[in-house]
């Protein structure tokens, strides 16, 4: 069959973006598995954190799912949804979209560039879901903010929600960004373990200044990630509690890929969503002939590169500068 695709990334966190609304496509699980594994191997031609396939729906403008590179499927991708976002609001020439995805139907906007003529969405991160089983994790509480866990670590404290993927997440500083206990703290709670029976993503937050933050997140079923959307929601959150951050005000988030904006806000019903801004950047769009019984002995016909990642580049250099000098460099 003949398969179209486009290469995008929000903050570095690339995808390979399928459109099943209007090429006709009908992938069975099986298929969105298998195109996953082949197509975001590293070790392909295209590599990638996973698939985007863009479905139609029948109560919004379109559906989204994503499939990480390694075949499990995510429950929500906020990176991933910018990109969707665009494609869809390009598509149908909507400067306003709603998506659907696994667990609610989202927002998504055009937005002023967040630096240099870079494309830019704001998308809605929502729900915010505490209690523990929600994720789930297996531990005698109701719900986790700014507490231990003496399983894992012996001296970082943690907190957990889903939004709606599953977060663990730890505010630490330099000398904790640059050890390796991260790393082992996410391998431990994604391989087998009676804590997180399905994985969690695990990030580490350093506050930079008032308004500020870094972001580096092991995403499960990924592994380190130069950016997760989801990750820098719920972190900025996560620091609007613990008083570190206002509600209702812009957080610069910085991350490997980049950086994105968060606004939490804290709605009248003491519920909470999050405004995800950031870019949308196109790298290029291929066609492919392939089998779906065998995606990875694929065909590449045609590649058309777009121009877009030059002008990313200047806020991926900005944004290294910061974090070189403010976590990096500053231990």
């Amino acid at each position: 069959m003949d398969l179209n695709l486009i290469k995008c990334h929000g903050s570095g966190n690339d995808f390979l973006l399928i459109d099943e609304m209007t090429n006709g496509y009908d992938f069975t699980e099986e298929a969105r598995q298998n195109l996953a594994l082949a197509l975001c191997d590293r070790k392909s031609a295209f590599g990638a954190d996973g698939i985007l396939f863009v479905l139609s729906s029948e109560n919004c403008d379109a559906r989204m799912r994503v499939f990480n590179a390694d075949g499990s499927e995510a429950s929500m991708c906020g990176n991933g949804l910018r990109c969707v976002g665009r494609y869809v609001c390009e598509l149908l020439d909507k400067e306003t979209i709603v998506v659907q995805t696994m667990k609610a139907d989202l927002r998504v906007s055009s937005q002023e560039s967040i630096f240099e003529n870079i494309p830019t969405y704001n998308v809605e991160i929502s729900p915010v879901l505490f209690q523990l089983d929600q994720l789930p994790m297996n531990i005698d509480r109701e719900t986790m903010v700014n507490e231990s866990i003496p399983e894992i670590s012996d001296h970082l404290t943690f907190s957990a929600l889903a939004v709606p993927n599953p977060h663990l997440i730890s505010v630490v500083g330099t000398e904790h960004i640059l050890s390796n206990e991260q790393k082992s703290i996410a391998e431990t709670v994604n391989g087998p373990n009676n804590l997180f029976p399905d994985g969690v993503n695990v990030s580490f937050v350093h506050p930079l200044e008032k308004g500020s933050i870094y972001v580096r997140t092991y995403e499960r079923g990924v592994g380190f990630t130069n950016a997760c959307g989801t990750a820098m929601s719920a972190s900025s959150l996560v620091t609007c509690l613990l008083q570190q951050n206002e509600f209702g005000q812009e957080i610069d988030v910085y991350n490997n890929g980049g950086k994105v904006r968060v606004v939490v806000n804290e709605l009248d019903d003491g519920r909470y969503n999050m405004e995800l801004i950031g870019n949308a950047t196109y790298l290029y769009q291929s066609q492919l002939e392939l089998s779906l019984s065998n995606p990875e002995q694929y065909h590449e016909v045609s590649r058309q590169e777009f121009t877009e990642e030059g002008m990313y580049e200047h806020l991926q250099n900005h944004a290294k500068s910061i974090v070189e000098s403010k976590v990096f460099m500053s231990a």
